[in-house]
């Protein structure tokens, strides 16, 4: 039986329900923690969402177990954060609390259950996915090859275009004619987003900080191109694998406004043979 209504529109018991069953979903690896030993029950502990959110471990508790203050507009806004919640749930938590939520301001974050299955059903494929930001949101084990494993970098680093203007100016590939295609093409990509989304705070705090350390990127942006990334071909020296060379397909996902980001090698190839190499090895 659901409960009645405190006088604020706070509901206690649903709130609670609602909080336990979001935690118990999450892996830690999905918010940047370590697995740690092995856990008697799934999902993370109690102390960890309260860290996530920057609150304490009783008030968060006291919540849980359905006897906690109303919460602020502040808080639900960590909590949402801290769970990943997706925009539905985030409003549905607003609700629950009495409260209107908050209007989206920026590009989704939100990663589709159907996208993550694709991501993993793609053995024998590097590929991950990106916001309109590039901040990266999930990727396959593959993919870890290359970009590294990312569940050991805070979620607010994972930021393709930050990584890739931070590479030295001596570094090989600001003298690749394909790279520097690339590079120009997702700086108009960034760019198209900031009109898309100008209230973003990750969007501006991106574009300020590389304004302000990369003068190579405040070059490419006084440009003023806009346009959506095309795919190109990368010629990479892999420190493990040797040569590779592929194409880097950007596939852009409509509904969410993201890209998905595939390493496709030739068929036949010797990139496909190393790519099937680590996939077996990854397997085993």
């Amino acid at each position: 039986m659901l409960e009645s209504m405190t006088s604020s529109g706070l509901r206690r018991d649903e709130l609670a329900a609602f909080l336990r069953t979001r935690r118990a979903r999450l892996r830690p690896a999905e918010v940047g923690l370590p697995e740690g030993e092995r856990r008697r029950t799934p999902g993370l502990r109690r102390q960890e969402v309260a860290q996530l959110a920057g609150m304490s471990i009783d008030y968060y508790i006291r919540l849980e177990q359905g006897r906690g203050p109303h919460p602020s507009r502040q808080v639900l806004a960590s909590m949402a954060r801290a769970l990943l919640l997706s925009r539905d749930e985030r409003e549905y938590l607003f609700r629950l609390a009495g409260e209107n939520p908050p209007p989206t301001r920026g590009p989704s974050r939100e990663v589709p259950s159907g996208l993550r299955h694709l991501l993993d059903a793609m053995t024998e494929t590097p590929a991950y996915l990106v916001d309109a930001a590039y901040h990266v949101l999930a990727w396959n084990r593959l993919a870890t090859y290359f970009v590294g494993d990312l569940s050991t970098v805070p979620a607010a680093d994972r930021n393709m275009i930050r990584w890739t203007f931070r590479q030295p100016v001596t570094s090989g590939h600001w003298n690749d004619a394909e790279m520097l295609r690339f590079v120009r093409g997702t700086v108009a990509d960034l760019r198209a987003a900031y009109g898309r989304y100008p209230a973003d705070p990750a969007i501006r705090e991106l574009v300020t900080e590389l304004l302000g350390t990369s003068p190579r990127f405040a070059q490419l942006w006084a440009e003023h191109d806009v346009a959506e990334r095309r795919p190109i071909v990368k010629r990479v020296p892999h420190p493990e694998l040797g040569p590779l060379e592929f194409e880097c397909r950007v596939l852009h996902v409509q509904e969410t406004d993201q890209r998905m980001i595939v390493y496709v090698p030739e068929p036949g190839s010797p990139t496909q043979a190393a790519f099937h190499r680590i996939a077996q090895r990854v397997r085993s």
